[in-house]
């Protein structure tokens, strides 16, 4: 809530006063009232009993509609005519809340009752003190924080960085925003428009600002070089997700179907194993992939285990989720290029581009272009199309003087084969596979 929607560290205050915020312990523990009346029983026994549900409280749940599915809660994946329960979070008897001497939960010492901090925006009397009357007052449009907080994360997705470089922390010791006014213009413009996201994002993504070309010449170096005011478009590598999404969709693979459980896509074996403190930790002591249009899932499905998060994702600089982190680093290692160049999904979604490829295009001198096309989006350039068709051409005929190599590498993943000739497919597989390695496939430009 403090880092994520407001901007704030608000974590800071559980055990003292802020050091450098107008946020005291008494306020944080103000706001953490407002989520200490959840009715839940907590897990109990061992972590493998993480998957058995009569260990948790039942839920309270409310039935959706083919009416409600229309407007806001458009989001749930739900057959036309079959009403669906999903389930929401309970209010048990308010507990009392105590502020913690220096965050120690054994130790409370004065109780205090749900508000939120003045300084940012008195909570209102007419606002009912639960966590209905917090997300209230957190999206009042007189709240200076959340709009732009969230305009700028936003911006950040798209520039690489926002116009608060430091989108986790507004307060005094974050960064001053490069261009105030447009930051004040795009949350009260983002507010006035229902706080839909899809505007937000084309009002962004159609300015002249955006559409800039990314390329920095001489004077746009030396006048800005770090892009701080905005001089040419951005450039910077896509997240681990968003790669993995890439490739899926380009390859014809992604499963775009919304909702439902966490899926176990490839992972190297005996990961979780070498891991697991112990032998009764159920559902979590092994790695059990999935199987299906399960692998083929957007990354945002992918189950997490904290002590041993996707490798994949890992590698591109995904947080381990043991903290809340809203700005990502990014950086550029060998091993991400071996990921690319290794990982089973990868060299699956080539294959399966290659064999529709082939298998769509008549032309077999069209092929490389088809494949070039479908990645980047563009045609190729006459050196580019000269260099690629030289490589197709060499691992053909080394995968006809060879073909159980064509067979072996054409065996990737669990993806139907279509009945397409194996050298031809894995020199195609090979190409897709380089396009799939090139800067501009995995960097936003």
């Amino acid at each position: 809530l403090g880092k994520g929607i407001l901007g704030l560290t608000l974590e800071c205050a559980k055990c003292h006063d802020h050091k450098y915020d107008q946020l005291s312990q008494k306020n944080y523990f103000e706001i953490y009232s407002f989520f200490n009346n959840v009715d839940e029983k907590g897990l109990q026994k061992t972590a493998g009993d993480a998957f058995r549900k009569e260990y948790f409280a039942d839920a309270p749940f409310m039935t959706i509609t083919d009416k409600e599915t229309v407007g806001v809660l458009s989001f749930i994946n739900k057959a036309e005519g079959k009403d669906v329960n999903v389930m929401v979070m309970n209010d048990s008897l308010p507990r009392t809340t105590y502020i913690f001497d220096r965050g120690e939960y054994d130790s409370p010492g004065e109780e205090v009752s749900p508000n939120a901090p003045e300084f940012i925006l008195p909570f209102s009397e007419k606002l009912p003190k639960n966590r209905l009357g917090l997300a209230q007052w957190i999206t009042d449009e007189n709240n200076p924080l959340t709009s732009r907080v969230f305009v700028n994360r936003i911006w950040g997705m798209l520039f690489g960085s926002g116009l608060v470089v430091t989108s986790e922390d507004f307060g005094v010791q974050g960064s001053l925003p490069s261009h105030p006014q447009l930051l004040d213009w795009l949350a009260k413009d983002f507010m006035e428009h229902d706080w839909d996201i899809k505007y937000l994002l084309k009002k962004i993504m159609l300015s002249a600002t955006y559409q800039q070309s990314s390329i920095a010449t001489e004077e746009s170096k030396k006048a800005d070089p770090d892009n701080k005011w905005l001089s040419r478009a951005p450039r910077f590598r896509m997240s681990g997700e968003i790669i993995r999404d890439y490739v899926l969709a380009t390859s014809g693979l992604l499963n775009k179907e919304i909702g439902g459980p966490s899926v176990k896509p490839y992972q190297p074996p005996g990961l979780w194993e070498e891991t697991t403190a112990g032998t009764n930790r159920g559902g979590l002591t092994s790695y059990v992939q999935d199987e299906g249009d399960k692998l083929y899932r957007r990354s945002l499905y992918t189950l997490w285990k904290r002590t041993l998060p996707p490798p994949s994702m890992s590698i591109f600089d995904a947080p381990n989720r043991d903290i809340c982190e809203v700005r990502r680093q990014k950086t550029n290692t060998p091993l991400q290029a071996l990921a690319l160049q290794n990982d089973v999904q990868m060299l699956e979604a080539a294959r399966v581009l290659a064999e529709n490829t082939i298998a769509e295009t008549k032309d077999s001198q069209q092929w490389v272009t088809a494949v070039f096309q479908r990645i980047l989006v563009r045609n190729p350039k006459e050196e580019e199309k000269k260099v690629l068709e030289e490589y197709y051409t060499d691992a053909l005929d080394n995968f006809l003087n060879n073909k159980e190599n064509a067979e072996k590498l054409i065996a990737q993943g669990e993806y139907k084969r279509l009945d397409t000739d194996p050298a031809k497919t894995a020199a195609l597989m090979l190409t897709a596979q380089v396009i799939y390695n090139l800067d501009e496939t995995i960097t936003k430009e």
